[in-house]
């Protein structure tokens, strides 16, 4: 019998066994190689020692309970280990199943985080008890990893909440739930105040139940709701892989449909057969590219950009405690909410007291929207609002430690603005300009100190958005960024940081994508098409819709200044084919979006109805449809935005593939189970070299726009992945 290096043994003088998860080599507890034999290990010694022991209680030594998988071995996970993948996760489970029919109470003390792994721990334990602590989140969230729970997560949900409840409560959306939404959704038994309160709670469980069961495991237990065999769930079954067709829309992402199979497939066997069926799923989904992808981009870009590596090392983190917001428009006005509700002072302030106040009734309405679904309190929405202060006297911004400029998208009005404000906030404040083109080099010459000069890049609708774009012009100093850096972490948004360029890299970048929808109209492509084929490619927003949100004017303003630019410094202008198409559809069929009831689509009453017949009529072409392939459709869009990825890396606009992937996943909706704009060349079929093969391929028939840059040359030449 191997000892265990991650499970310690604790036992008392009554018999109660405690298994302390505590992996001596990580800050958190994951189910990697030395978990699994030390899970055996346990096992192998309960089984033998049975005879003197009452009870198990499993809990950790580390902040968290169990962290879950270990990611870094999944995501090396290829069709080529499936076997091993498949193996490991069956050897997990029998473990888990070993301990559960152990014949012996076994309680899970949750002392935090029990995600994935960790909550399949849980799950095979007869009681679970929660710490009521805001570290402790419950669920299975590997969905939104690309992933499917591989040790029991499917099984034992559906065992005990029932097909429906276990797919759409734990592993359809990946929820984590707090301690008290977990006793209410039926994943946990008790919460517990205070570790002590925990163990006690746990120990009670153990004197209490020493004939503990698990339910499934009791003579004649039916799975609630029933099986597919019921009438009742048969009638209502089909639904389930219709809506999830729905919200896929031909998108690839195998686990959502791999966790419907399993769960279904797996509540019509036995315990042990219905193991076998998840880790088959759970292999296939695991060594699948899309999960490689995701988890590449949601955990480990993620933390790389979370944690700081685009961050000034030597710069101390400093906070910030007064936020000076100019413009309450509804950038400024959701800037400041997302401030106030961080716990910031916000002073916002705009020509007019009404049109401060107006900006300030922004944060009541969401709030007033959060009491009423319960997300908030009367008391809790009184101090946010009572944190900011709606002015129209410059003299109110004296003591500010930081500036935030929304005003409208005009160089001299940002000049003009911080001009105002720079006398009055302190002698130090942090000055950012909010804004999505102008270039930050150019606007600092507004401002006496160029050196505490910053851009940030807020998301529109800002509370709901994650993202924020920091963009360093030619004179913003280390400080200046790292302050900006940690403001953006203070209220609770995901900072990526790039170099000064008209456009930057978000709307650069989406404009290729919006560009190339539009290109596809003016070849005679059907909309209906161009737009299905951004939903099967994996776009949140399909691209003419998101067009007319936009507004058409909003891409060629942003052409005449760019053009501009592009002249006065000698260059040559290369216009876009989706030029012409906005251009008729502004001045000829004076159809500017959804803003002027009239875009690519028809509107009634501000909801958009249909797409607009007169397309066809007007750019429609005999036989576009079949002359370009679907295919070509769906990579056009995904390539035009890649290809200009690779130009800004290029270019020094962007210095991290990291911030790269996380920027166009969280800001401009690229799709998900790419990964990000970088790692879908990266995982591309062929790498690097088959993405570099397929833009010339798409280069020869759509033009020049997509010949790859030199960057993806020499990275397909030596077969590098673009990586930091």
């Amino acid at each position: 019998m191997s000892e265990p290096t991650t499970i310690r043994w604790e036992q008392d003088d009554d018999g109660v066994v405690t298994l302390v998860l505590d992996d001596p080599s990580q800050s958190a507890n994951t189910m990697n190689a030395a978990f699994i034999t030390s899970l055996d290990a346990v096992v192998d010694r309960l089984e033998a020692e049975r005879d003197s022991i009452r009870g198990v209680i499993v809990t950790s030594a580390k902040k968290t309970f169990f962290a879950g998988g270990d990611l870094r071995d999944l995501v090396r996970a290829t069709p080529e280990t499936a076997e091993q993948v498949f193996t490991d996760s069956l050897r997990v489970k029998r473990a888990l199943r070993r301990l559960e029919t152990l014949g012996r109470p076994v309680v899970a003390a949750i002392n935090g985080a029990a995600l994935g792994g960790g909550f399949e721990i849980a799950l095979a334990c007869h009681h679970r008890v929660a710490l009521d602590t805001p570290g402790t989140r419950i669920g299975c969230p590997e969905v939104t990893l690309g992933l499917l729970p591989g040790g029991g997560g499917v099984v034992r949900t559906v065992r005990l909440l029932g097909i429906a409840d276990a797919l759409l409560k734990v592993l359809l959306q990946g929820r984590q739930y707090d301690a008290p939404h977990a006793l209410e959704a039926g994943l946990v038994h008790e919460t517990a105040a205070d570790r002590d309160e925990l163990l006690t709670r746990a120990r009670a469980f153990v004197d209490a139940n020493p004939e503990a069961r698990q339910p499934w495991d009791e003579p004649g237990y039916k799975i609630p709701g029933g099986t597919p065999r019921s009438p009742a769930l048969a009638a209502n079954l089909p639904a389930f892989p219709a809506n999830l067709s729905k919200q896929l829309a031909g998108a690839p992402y195998p686990a959502p449909r791999n966790i419907l199979a399993a769960a279904v497939e797996s509540s019509q066997v036995d315990i042990d057969t219905a193991s076998t069926i998840e880790a088959r799923y759970f292999a296939e989904t695991a060594c699948g590219q899309t999960a490689t992808n995701m988890t590449q981009a949601f955990f480990f870009d993620m933390q790389a950009v979370n944690s700081g590596a685009s961050r000034p090392k030597d710069v101390p983190v400093r906070k910030a405690a007064k936020v000076a917001v100019l413009g309450a428009g509804m950038m400024g006005a959701g800037i400041a909410y997302s401030c106030a509700r961080a716990g910031l002072q916000v002073v916002l302030k705009d020509v007019t007291p009404e049109a401060a106040e107006r900006g300030k009734a922004h944060s009541a309405a969401l709030l007033d929207k959060a009491l009423a679904k319960g997300r908030t309190t009367p008391e809790k929405r009184d101090a946010l609002l009572s944190r900011i202060t709606p002015t129209a006297d410059p003299a109110d911004l004296a003591g500010c430690d930081t500036v935030i400029e929304a005003v409208f998208e005009d160089a001299a009005l940002k000049h003009k603005v911080f001009q105002e404000a720079e006398g009055a906030v302190a002698p130090d404040a942090l000055l950012c300009s909010n804004t999505s083109t102008l270039p930050i080099t150019a606007l600092a010459e507004g401002v006496g100190r160029q050196a505490d000069f910053v851009g940030l890049h807020f998301f529109s609708p800002v509370d709901r958005m994650p993202l924020v774009e920091i963009i360093r012009g030619r004179a913003t100093g280390d400080e200046a960024l790292a302050r900006a850096f940690d403001l953006v972490r203070q209220i609770r948004k995901t900072p990526i940081v790039v170099n000064d360029s008209r456009g930057f890299f978000t709307s650069r970048v989406i404009g290729q994508f919006i560009n190339e929808g539009i290109a596809m109209v003016g070849e005679g492509v059907p909309a209906a098409s161009v737009e299905q084929a951004a939903a099967q490619a994996g776009y949140p927003a399909k691209v003419l819709s998101l067009v007319d949100e936009l507004t058409l004017t909003l891409p060629r303003r942003i052409r005449a200044e760019a053009r501009a630019a592009v002249e006065a410094a000698g260059g040559t202008w290369r216009p876009h084919p989706a030029d012409e198409v906005v251009d008729r559809m502004v001045d000829e069929f004076k159809r500017p979006g959804r803003s002027g009831e009239a875009g690519f689509y028809e509107y009634e009453d501000g909801h958009r109805t249909r797409l607009w017949p007169g397309l066809a009529e007007h750019f429609g072409r005999p036989g576009a449809e079949s002359a370009v392939p679907f295919r070509d459709l769906r990579e056009r869009m995904l390539f035009a935005e890649a290809l200009e990825t690779v130009r800004l890396l290029e270019e020094g606009v962007l210095t991290s593939v990291a911030d790269a992937n996380i920027g166009s996943l969280l800001g401009i909706g690229f799709p998900a189970w790419t990964g990000g704009v970088l790692q879908y060349v990266n995982g591309y079929e062929g790498g690097p070299a088959g993405f570099l093969a397929r833009a010339r391929e798409l280069a020869a028939a759509y033009g020049e726009r997509f010949s790859p840059p030199a960057l993806l040359e020499r990275k397909a030449a030596c077969g590098e992945p673009f990586t930091d």
